[in-house]
Parts: structure tokens; sequence; C-alpha cells
């Protein structure tokens, strides 16, 4: 039971998360992004159990050529004629050639046949962890604004500053919410790994585990310092414009 991810699980907790961030922040895009990232965990649900199902059609379809390779060749083999009389090294070797050319040639249809089934959920896989990739920088971009140094009233706001109007505590909630949403976003690409043998696919979730963690450190680091700068004594304003 708690040996493997849970696609429902997940998706239940998106749920959750996104009343939090609608109940905290009435009309905020997070809580849509949210809202999208639920949608996907839903999908996710059918399309890894879809990729970890066996191709029985193409399975099939395979051992009927393979078989059928390998009886053509037994034929080949029962009617061909051996003359010992007129024949020289140059025919006895243009002979070999070309049965080779056709052992290699059906070898490698049988090959193209069995690693098909691999290849298209390969593709499928990763076509799936790159929209989740998209998710993840764009969970990124609803945080690049979110300063810290705000909640201290450090500085004038300019023409083209940001409107920053989160109180300390607000803004350490929006912030844990984007960790969250990273970490499930995570746990979704994991969900195709868990499912699949594929290094390639296996590689691709991992990679998107580690930039979701990178971009998580990061938005720890402005939630620590928004609690060090609530509990801080009110620091002078600063001529200094924020960005």
């Amino acid at each position: 039971m708690y040996r493997t991810l849970d696609p429902e699980k997940i998706a239940a907790t998106l749920v959750a998360l996104e009343q939090r961030i609608a109940e905290r922040f009435p009309g905020a895009s997070l809580g849509k992004v949210c809202a999208e990232l639920l949608h996907v965990a839903r999908e996710s649900r059918e399309r890894v159990a879809r990729i970890a199902a066996r191709n029985y059609p193409l399975r099939a379809l395979t051992a009927a050529v393979t078989a059928g390779g390998l009886g053509l060749l037994v034929y080949l083999g029962t009617v061909i004629e051996v003359k010992r009389e007129g024949t020289n090294v140059y025919g006895i070797l243009q002979g070999f050639e070309s049965g080779f050319n056709i052992v290699v040639l059906m070898g490698a249809a049988i090959f193209f046949l069995a690693t098909l089934e691999t290849r298209l959920k390969r593709r499928e896989a990763l076509a799936r962890l790159h929209e989740l990739r998209s998710i993840v920088h764009v969970i990124d971009m609803h945080q690049l604004t979110k300063d810290p140094s705000v909640t201290v009233g450090a500085g004038r706001a300019t023409a083209s500053s940001p409107e920053r109007r989160m109180s300390p505590f607000e803004l350490s909630r929006y912030l844990d919410y984007c960790s969250e949403m990273l970490s499930l976003t995570a746990k979704l690409a994991a969900l195709y790994a868990q499912g699949s043998k594929d290094p390639v696919v296996i590689d691709a979730a991992s990679d998107i585990g580690q930039i979701t963690t990178n971009l998580a450190s990061k938005i720890w680091q402005k939630i620590t310092l928004v609690q060090q700068m609530s509990l801080a004594p009110a620091a002078p304003r600063s001529s200094i414009p924020p960005g």
C-alpha cells in the first residue's frame, strides 16, 4: 500500500490545495494553475495505466512476423539446390552474401517490431513529462515577483514595480503553496517512471524531480527570509527603489 504512488491520492491532495488557494487568495491566477495541474493529474491516471499495459495486438503481430520469417528461411533452405560441379569460390561467396543480407534484413524487421511497443510508450511518456516540465516553469513564474524585502516596507515603489500588497503571513502562505505544487508535479512525473522500466523515461522523470527540488529550495529561502524579517525590528526606509 505504501510502496507505490497512488494517483488518486495525488489528485485528492491537489483538490485540497486548490481549495486552500481559492480560500486564501480568491481569484488568484495561482489557483487556476493548480486547477490545471489537477486536470493533468486526473488525465495522468489513465495515461500511466495505458502506458504500463501490454499491447497484445502488437505483440501478436511481432510473433506472427517472426514465425513467418523463420518459416520462410526454413523453406528457402529446403528448396535451394547445391551444385558441386562448375562452382567456383566467387559463386559460393556471392551465395553466402545474399543469404546473409536476407538474414540481416529479416532480423532488422523483427527487431523493429519487437522494440516498437517500447518506443511508442516512450514517446507518449516523454510528451506527458514535457507537459509537466512546462507547468513547473509556470509555477516558478508565479513566485518570481514575490520579494521578501518588501514585507518590511523598505524603499519606495516605482511605476514599473509589481503590486505587492501581501502581508508577511500571506506571502509565506503563497510561497508555500508554490512549493507544494512543485512537489506534487514531481510526484506526477514519478508516476510515469513508476510504471515504466525504460531508462529514458526514468531519467526524464528524475530530471523533473531535480528541477522541482531546486526551485522549491529557492522558494523556502524566501520563506525563511520573510519569517526572519517579520520578527526583526522594522528597518528605516531606504531611498533605493525596489525593482
